[in-house]
């Protein structure tokens, strides 16, 4: 039997993410330079234009692997280099910003919110998510296994994606054209969606309050998916019961803004994963998207340039 090839893979720009070269090796290729590469993991979330140059530089780079699941710094280079081969880290994170979506959505339902910002003892307040009619929006890797994460809880849950298909789990999945009537009357809102143009400010203060009465919205996508200023004002005057963000719009979100002071508000620093849970599950990928190449298989965390996802 023919022994694996040690394919070669470069790294870049180097020292940025410490990890990668031994995730490459790991897979048994071999780290060289850009020049005497065949493909190429990148490194820095925010240079675009620096891996432009790159890829213009060497034609020859047939795969270029992304470490993060948002690619949208990055979707004009993609177009434009199209004809190559592209992943991204789609799905690597699903399990630990699954688990804080529901952290998020358990704490604005149960008014945890609230108390934590208590000094003395206060009424009751709170609802079940058990039996809860819930509304993920997005239906990737996060969803699926935020799903999972819910069954034992039995919501109603639905799921709008893009294209509906079944998944395990879910009551119904529908189109986006059928967004407003899944939000309508949902008890918890999860937003777990890729950042395109027709997703940015999609839940303004018209879908917000088509929102149950006290009900939770969280959002562990990005910011730019919510109008920040219409969400301040539903969960001052209702329906909006509670949000839980993760992703804020703008980021980092300043002190003395508004989301900071509301007691019905808990916002996290964009810590759905953070860099002890990323880097195991993306050193894991890349040397399996790695061991994929070198065997002609199919890669894990393909990105559409059409679609920017």
């Amino acid at each position: 039997m023919a022994s694996p090839r040690s394919p070669r893979i470069a790294v870049a720009p180097e020292g940025r993410r410490s990890f990668v070269p031994g995730a490459v090796a790991a897979a048994g290729a071999q780290v060289v330079d850009a020049a005497s590469a065949e493909a190429l993991v990148w490194t820095d979330h925010a240079d675009p234009a620096g891996l432009g140059r790159l890829l213009d530089a060497h034609p020859h780079l047939r795969w270029v692997q992304l470490p993060w699941a948002g690619v949208e710094p990055y979707v004009e280079v993609i177009r434009v280099h199209a004809a190559r081969l592209w992943t991204c880290g789609k799905g690597v994170y699903a399990a630990p910003v699954a688990e804080h979506a529901l952290a998020l959505a358990l704490a604005g339902l149960r008014g945890i919110d609230r108390y934590a910002r208590r000094r003395t003892w206060s009424a009751p307040r709170g609802r079940n998510l058990v039996g809860a009619r819930v509304t993920i929006v997005g239906g990737g890797g996060i969803a699926e296994t935020l799903l999972g994460l819910l069954a034992p809880f039995a919501c109603d849950v639905t799921v709008v994606r893009r294209t509906p298909a079944v998944l395990a789990g879910a009551s119904r999945v529908v189109g986006a054209d059928d967004l407003d009537h899944a939000l309508a009357g949902a008890e918890v809102v999860v937003l777990a969606l890729p950042l395109v143009p027709e997703t940015d400010r999609l839940i303004d203060r018209r879908r917000l309050d088509l929102v149950a009465e006290g009900g939770c919205l969280v959002n562990v996508a990005r910011g730019r998916h919510v109008v920040t200023d219409d969400l301040v004002a539903a969960l001052r005057s209702g329906p909006l019961g509670s949000a839980g963000l993760d992703v804020t719009e703008p980021e980092p979100l300043p002190a003395g803004h508004p989301l900071w002071r509301l007691p019905n508000a808990i916002v996290t620093p964009h810590t759905g994963n953070t860099p002890e849970m990323a880097v195991p599950l993306l050193a894991a990928r890349i040397t399996d998207n790695v061991r994929r190449w070198a065997a002609g298989q199919p890669l894990i965390g393909p990105v559409d340039p059409v679609a920017g996802y």
